[in-house]
């Protein structure tokens, strides 16, 4: 018999069916024993009787360890109090791949020693519900960008240039010259905007920061848009839109999952148009009579962040900060030429930035002074000031990391649980 998957299994409901997974969990009352099965599409308790099964089921039904590999054939029926709405009565239980002591016991354990076991932690509900939200809001992206008729151009992950400062690069030998892991995709944007109007790329991104916070990854992945003619208002307009979508989708296709990680749906579902927004002067005031120590000229950390979303339930944007603590690249305020048209889009419930971007320079005088300003060699960015040389025009974009945006979303406390395999300070095993 064909296995069926057990997102389907409802489908099955008054016939026979077979699923294959993993023993996620099991009781025994002595004469019935309580199989739950997982195929990673869904859960299914599967009871097995030993009165009306064959001692060959009964025996393969005891032996079966948590993680076993196994096949289970069975009457379905409705149960509204079984995992997922089902449960199967099995006649048969066949073990696929036996799984002895496995390491990951139902009892409490370190963090670093379930990252040493990150390959199988992925198996346990919480890390698997998180992955499985992380999925779909990788495919929102995708169709939030393809139903507003923007070009995926694939920036390349080895580069020769700076993006975010050279003090954070990768470096690495690239034939005898050096090369660096790409910190954004932006620069390689900026002339795709030139070519198709709208475009964003999506992929690894990485730092070399030596932070040890539950906020920072060395690799992580992130969703780029750049777009031409677009200035700085429509570039918020354009965050707050895309941000929304990948909640309203969170909530309307992972609900299982987010009951599972006990994520509160209500927080979630106050993320709507318009989201407050105050200017970076405005935030150091605010800050400053909170108490914070902070000045013009300060960049703002995890605690200042949280304490401008304090009273927020959406996410809060944050505009025009100082010309001298942003990149090279970000356009001056005509109106105030000590800040520039950026944004920093920050989380609320303590989640900090999950967006920043800004209107891009392209007057190529000033994006030529500004280079020298920052020290870095002109030579490697001959090919980014063509931009502005053949046919110059306004253009912005902004980032967004998707483990920020999942970490949030799901309600969990580290980026590390965010991704597959993370890569921390100290962590590149598995």
């Amino acid at each position: 018999m064909e296995a069926t998957a057990i997102s389907k299994i409802g489908q099955r409901a008054g016939s026979t069916a077979r699923v294959r997974g993993w023993l996620y969990n099991k009781r025994s009352s002595g004469k019935i024993q309580f199989l739950i099965v997982r195929d990673g599409t869904g859960y299914v308790q599967c009871v097995v009787p030993r009165a009306d099964v064959s001692p060959e089921t009964w025996e393969a039904a005891e032996k079966a360890t948590q993680e076993s590999s196994l096949a289970v054939t069975g009457a379905v029926r409705e149960d509204r109090r079984a995992p997922g709405g089902f449960e199967m009565s099995a006649t048969a239980v066949e073990i696929l791949g036996p799984s002895p002591e496995y390491p990951i016991s139902p009892k409490e354990h370190g963090v670093d020693f379930l990252m040493n076991l990150r390959h199988l932690w992925m198996r346990s509900s919480q890390q698997h519900a998180v992955l499985r939200v992380r999925s779909e809001m990788e495919q929102a992206i995708a169709d939030f960008f393809y139903e507003r008729e923007f070009v995926r151009i694939d920036s390349p992950i080895l580069t020769g240039s700076s993006v975010e400062g050279t003090s954070t690069l990768f470096e690495t030998d690239y034939f005898g010259d050096k090369a660096y892991l790409s910190q954004s995709g932006q620069l390689y944007l900026e002339p795709a905007a030139a070519a198709f109007g709208k475009v964003y790329c999506f992929g690894p991104t990485f730092r070399a920061e030596k932070s040890k916070t539950r906020r920072h990854l060395t690799e992580f992945w992130m969703v780029e848009p750049e777009v031409a003619f677009l200035e700085f208002e429509g570039l918020c307009e354009l965050a707050e839109d895309f941000v929304v979508f990948l909640v309203r989708r969170a909530l309307e296709r992972c609900g299982e999952d987010l009951k599972r990680l006990e994520r509160d749906g209500t927080k979630l579902e106050k993320v709507q148009k318009p989201f407050p927004r105050i200017t970076y002067r405005e935030g150091i005031r605010h800050l400053q009579q909170k108490g914070f120590p902070v000045n013009f000229g300060d960049d703002l950390g995890a605690d200042e962040e949280t304490a401008l979303c304090a009273e927020s339930e959406r996410p809060l944007i944050v505009s025009r900060f100082p010309t001298a603590i942003k990149s090279f690249y970000m356009q001056p305020d005509p109106q105030d030429p000590e800040v520039v048209l950026g944004l920093d889009m920050l989380a609320p419930e303590g989640y900090g930035e999950i967006i920043g971007g800004s209107q891009r320079i392209h007057d190529l005088a000033l994006l030529e002074k500004r280079l020298e300003e920052h020290k870095l060699p002109r030579e490697a960015y001959e090919w980014y000031l063509d931009v502005r040389r053949y046919g110059t025009f306004p253009h912005a974009g902004f980032g967004m990391g998707l483990e920020r945006l999942v970490a949030w979303v799901c309600g969990i406390h580290h980026l590390r649980e965010a991704i597959p395999y993370p890569r921390t300070l100290k962590r590149i095993y598995p």
